[in-house]
């Protein structure tokens, strides 16, 4: 059964200020009990106190961050130079999956250099392949830029076939495309689907005075900043349609993911979450 948790990306400030273990047991206290790992450092310290919520709090870890290059020992594990790290982390945790949070820009400026990339990514995959972990891929929506006719979504997912997808829903609308059917054309490719609401806020009261003054410029600045992140439930993605929809695509976890929070803290964006998803009927999936 697929499972919702948390993309701890949200996470890595009380990571930093109380640890990992007491960050985990707050969010186990409001329902979460599954966690993909992001933006904290894989230090000895840190991994340590992953392992201990696992045990004793009963969290399961979806999968750890990884990318193609990178120096030995850093964070997210460099696959290049520190493939044995990053395996030995994944078992260490009871993860099956590594997953790559975003492609550096310069890997996706041209169509030769997103299937170079691509390649890459295939030879890290099938190394995985062989040590009972998968490899996967999170979109942007610089991903669903056109190349040579195709998204680039699609040139990595033709390119690099060993190599699944996380599907962010949010990205996919700002991208421009719809998630529902998006999902519906990665079936048995994605494993892994970010929850993460659309909303459009307010325009600013200095965008409005702005555009009374006719300071346009400001204006314009503002208006295009109206599109938020928001709490699941409080956009206007269907979330109701969506996550059946990640399950028949073949998700086995769903990751609740905020990337700015608009003055609440991390703790009640989670909860508002929660509580939305309670109420539409997916208490079974926490």
């Amino acid at each position: 059964m697929a499972r919702i948790g948390v993309q701890a990306m949200m996470l890595k400030e009380s990571f930093a200020e109380i640890g990992p273990f007491e960050t985990l047991r707050k969010i186990a206290d409001i329902g979460y009990r599954a966690v993909e790992v992001s933006q904290i450092p894989m230090n000895e310290e840190n991994v340590a106190e992953l392992e201990r919520a696992r045990g004793e709090l009963g969290v399961e870890f979806a999968a750890l961050s990884a990318q193609l290059e990178g120096e030995k020992g850093a964070t997210p594990y460099p696959l290049a130079v520190d493939l044995e790290r990053a395996v030995a982390d994944c078992r260490r945790l009871g993860s099956q999956m590594l997953r790559i949070g975003m492609a550096p820009m310069g890997e996706l400026r041209s169509e030769s250099a997103v299937v170079d990339y691509a390649k890459r990514a295939e030879k890290a995959a099938q190394a995985l392949e062989g040590e009972g972990i998968s490899l996967y891929y999170h979109n942007h929506h610089v991903e669903f830029a056109k190349m040579g006719g195709r998204h680039v979504l699609d040139i990595l997912a033709a390119e690099a076939p060993s190599m699944g997808l996380e599907i962010d829903v949010h990205w996919v609308q700002r991208g421009g495309l719809e998630p529902v059917r998006t999902l519906a054309k990665y079936a048995g490719r994605t494993a892994m689907v970010h929850l993460k609401d659309y909303r459009i806020g307010p325009l600013s009261e200095e965008g409005i005075n702005a555009q009374q003054s006719g300071d346009h410029a400001t204006f314009q600045r503002h208006f295009w900043d109206t599109v938020q992140f928001a709490e699941v439930g409080e956009g206007n993605l269907d979330f109701a349609a969506i996550v059946p929809a990640s399950i028949d695509a073949g998700a086995r976890y769903l990751l609740v993911e905020q990337d700015q929070l608009y003055g609440r803290t991390v703790f009640e964006a989670l909860q508002i979450s929660y509580d939305n998803l309670v109420a539409l009927g997916f208490q079974d999936l926490f």
